[in-house]
């Protein structure tokens, strides 16, 4: 069972190892929400995983010590744990899917753990980390179904009624539900009040569908940019933590999650990766009911893969109504596309390309397709210039 003196031993404990990361209030994530980040993206090793790794390593035996420990990860945890086992002299074998981003995967090596690439994605990590445990005599680190680690992601509620004593509500990006248990557990023994929800991305909900169902259950499968939340199946520790402390989970889709990447990085100058701004991306989409509330987004991490970044950030720009490509049928005749150019133009839209296509399917013969992609400033600036171009004959389609 949870105690909450074990979460202030942790405290403790984790004094010395984990950065104090203050509250970023942010006006601008949305107007009618009085928002504040926990900006866990900036802590040791990029993640607020160091918290319930270090501590959990710090609880064991000398003789556990010296055997070793192993651990399963997309990345984040796979760091802490590295940080953690190399700081207090204990070796460390970290098994990851073979798809964690290169990034992940090369700065556990250079936190001093052993790697093991492993085919599939987290829970096939799992399942290798559990037979090496059984090889080699080796602690099982579990990245959230454990008391202790538990205890040191819950850390992070305790620091919240310290920054922000008057918060009503704590929005936490959920996975396998480590931190939403241990935030939760905090807030709810100290202040009931406080209400706690979660947001898992809408191609990995296994904590959603189980709460739902009442019993823990496990995806056929997992598909999210938020691969820190990619995970198939919950613990059963943490499944029963929800139930009796959570207050709702919410999913969030791709282009929400990315369009949150962006405004994190406009508004306030802040890198998170997929994950950590899927409870950014709840509340700037209203999926959680914190209108007017003194609300606190958990950005859990910041260890995005910059090779990706690009893409997430045009995913983004386009959510939020930044970027817009239209298609549309006009004569093939010479000035057409001077006319239509003419128009966007003189409505304020930025020209990025133009693509001119003879060969597309198309209902008149002396036509063409013309795609023409532009910056924009929002969706009433593209609805301005899809009326515009309407009111010029033109059947005009929206396709980013």
């Amino acid at each position: 069972m949870l105690s909450l003196d074990n979460f202030y031993k942790a405290r403790y404990v984790l004094n010395e190892v984990v950065r104090k990361t203050y509250l970023v209030h942010a006006s601008k994530i949305n107007p009618d929400v009085d928002v504040y980040l926990k900006p866990e993206c900036l802590q040791r090793t990029g993640s607020f995983k160091i918290r319930g790794a270090y501590f959990k390593i710090s609880q064991l035996s000398d003789q556990e010590k010296a055997k070793g420990v192993v651990a399963c990860s997309a990345g984040n945890h796979a760091q802490g744990v590295a940080l953690g086992a190399t700081a207090m002299g204990v070796k460390s074998l970290i098994c990851l899917p073979a798809g964690a981003p290169i990034s992940k995967v090369e700065a556990t090596k250079r936190l001093g753990a052993e790697v093991c690439l492993v085919p599939g994605v987290y829970d096939d990590a799992y399942q290798k980390a559990i037979e090496l445990r059984d090889q080699k005599g080796y602690t099982f680190v579990h990245p959230f179904n454990d008391e202790n680690v538990i205890a040191g992601q819950g850390t992070i509620g305790l620091e919240l009624l310290d920054q922000l004593p008057d918060l009503d509500a704590v929005v936490v990006p959920v996975g396998g539900g480590g931190l939403i248990s241990g935030v939760a557990f905090a807030l709810k023994s100290l202040n009931p009040k406080v209400k706690v929800y979660g947001v898992q991305a809408e191609g990995a909900p296994s904590m959603a569908k189980s709460l739902k169902d009442g019993k823990v259950e496990c995806l056929p499968s997992v598909s999210t940019i938020a691969d820190g939340i990619a995970v198939k199946e919950p613990g059963d520790l943490t499944f029963s933590i929800c139930q009796k402390y959570v207050d709702g989970i919410v999913t969030v889709n791709e282009d929400e999650i990315c369009a949150a990447i962006l405004r994190l990085i406009e508004s306030e100058k802040m890198v998170s990766e997929g994950a950590g701004a899927a409870s950014v991306a709840a509340v700037m989409f209203n999926k959680v009911p914190v209108k007017g509330k003194k609300t606190v987004c958990i950005v859990s991490g910041g260890n995005i893969d910059v090779t990706i970044l690009n893409r997430i950030i045009n995913r983004g720009l386009a959510k939020s109504g930044r970027l817009c490509t239209l298609d549309m049928e006009l004569d093939d005749q010479p000035g057409r596309l001077v006319s239509v150019c003419s128009v966007i133009a003189q409505l304020g839209a930025n020209i990025t390309g133009v693509h001119h296509d003879r060969s597309a399917n198309r209902q008149k013969v002396n036509s063409c397709i013309l795609r023409v992609s532009m910056e924009t400033k929002n969706e009433k600036h593209i609805e301005e210039i899809i009326k515009a171009l309407n009111s010029k004959g033109l059947n005009v389609h929206q396709i980013l």
